[in-house]
């Protein structure tokens, strides 16, 4: 049979019990008569605890020194996993990124695969071996190691699974799958059992923590065969896949939530052509990502320009346009904080018109404000006040009828 990559998050190797039970799992994969390779994050909140030891020696640790730090805690997982399975008689080598010729660009915190060299994943493959590789990280062509960000763990996984040309990449996770909103907050999500690449892709970037964007954009560009499901439980998970069934009467497949979000709005700049491009390419020259974005113009010669970051890149954009001030000739920056994206995603909205003014209405009758808007051909965004997000998402599950227990009332 084919080869499968598995990949398992922090917290289904948070212990030596589970990292007992993934060696299990693994096991009976490679009984079925497939060889594996698995992608392991650190272990539970190890990540978390690395970065709090950075914070107590300096407030401003360079970005290279934080990657060196940060990646010991996948060396410690993968030398785990390796003992479990070879104490059950399984031949396993564990590889760190730059071990597995995972090559990425040269930037620090953040950076994006390049290439991958499977030699040596195919030596020890033909060996007879379960290949465990250290996910989130990677080195340059100069040898500096690297760390691809939160979550870079879902992509090491699909690159590879790429890469290899295997069967199926499946994602282990906490859930059993990708829920119609985060069942923390709205108790009557549930569960999808297909779900396109493009509606998943949003849903990721939208704030949807069960799968790194990045990971989605890979495996629709690869068409990799992918799945989301519990390490916990034998349940079948969620599909995602280029032509996904759309779920029976639904126009909305989810809503995604992001509770850490930044308004800046720079006044007063030049009114010209050239003045959008100078702006966004300073800030994305510093690996600043931008959303949401609104122009206004009160006077033939100047202009408004609002865009929301963040919470997390705030500092840094304000930083940013302080030192480009000059070279962008605006007046003044306006900040604010305590906000909010809610999105409703789904292949449906296509062919249903209406679906924006539909969310507009149900945040109106929540009394939710909204600040700023964003849409795609299957996606709105709304950013709102963070006090308001668990009333909006609740709100708008209900009303496009994705609740376990509800009938549609909205249909576009």
């Amino acid at each position: 049979m084919g080869l499968i990559v598995q990949k398992f998050g922090g917290t289904s190797v948070g212990t030596i019990e589970r990292i007992q039970h993934v060696a299990e799992r693994i096991i009976q994969t490679q009984q079925e008569g497939h060889d594996v390779v698995v992608v392991v994050s650190a272990m539970g909140k190890s990540t978390d605890v690395l970065v709090d030891m950075a914070k107590q020696i300096t407030s401003t640790p360079s970005d290279r020194e934080m990657d060196m730090l940060l990646t010991t805690g996948e060396q410690v997982s993968i030398a785990l996993l390796a003992m479990a399975l070879q104490q059950n008689g399984v031949a396993a080598s564990s590889m760190t990124g730059w071990q597995a010729g995972i090559e990425t660009e040269a930037v620090h915190g953040r950076a994006r695969i390049k290439a991958i060299n499977t030699a040596e994943i195919k030596k020890q493959l033909e060996k007879g071996s379960v290949v465990i590789v250290a996910g989130f990280q990677g080195v340059t062509e100069s040898g500096e190691i690297t760390t691809l960000g939160r979550g870079g763990s879902d992509t090491t996984a699909v690159a590879l699974a790429a890469s290899l040309k295997a069967e199926s990449c499946e994602i282990y996770t906490d859930v059993i799958g990708v829920y119609t909103a985060d069942p923390r907050m709205v108790p009557q999500a549930r569960k999808l059992h297909h779900i396109s690449f493009d509606e998943m892709l949003e849903l990721a970037t939208l704030g949807a923590g069960v799968l790194h964007p990045r990971a989605v954009e890979c495996a629709k560009k690869f068409n990799v065969k992918l799945t989301v499901r519990s390490s916990f439980s034998d349940e079948e998970g969620t599909w995602i896949e280029e032509d996904a069934k759309m779920e029976q009467g639904l126009i909305i497949s989810g809503v995604a939530h992001d509770n850490h979000v930044a308004k800046v709005t720079v006044k007063n700049m030049s009114n010209q052509i050239g003045t959008l491009a100078a702006l966004f390419t300073t800030l994305a020259d510093a690996h600043i990502n931008v959303d949401v974005i609104i122009q206004s113009s009160y006077e033939t010669a100047l202009t408004n320009i609002s865009f929301s970051v963040s919470a997390e890149d705030l500092p840094r954009t304000l930083e940013i346009l302080e030192l480009n001030k000059e070279k962008l000739g605006y007046e003044e920056i306006l900040s604010e904080e305590g906000l909010a994206k809610v999105s409703i995603v789904g292949a449906g909205m296509v062919t249903n018109p209406g679906v924006a003014a539909n969310m507009f209405k149900v945040l109106a009758e929540a009394n939710v404000s909204i600040k700023m808007v964003s849409t795609s051909e299957i996606k709105v965004s709304c950013v709102i006040p963070s006090s308001l997000c668990k009333v909006a998402v609740q709100s708008l599950h209900t009303a496009f009828g994705l609740d376990a227990t509800e009938k549609a009332i909205v249909q576009g």
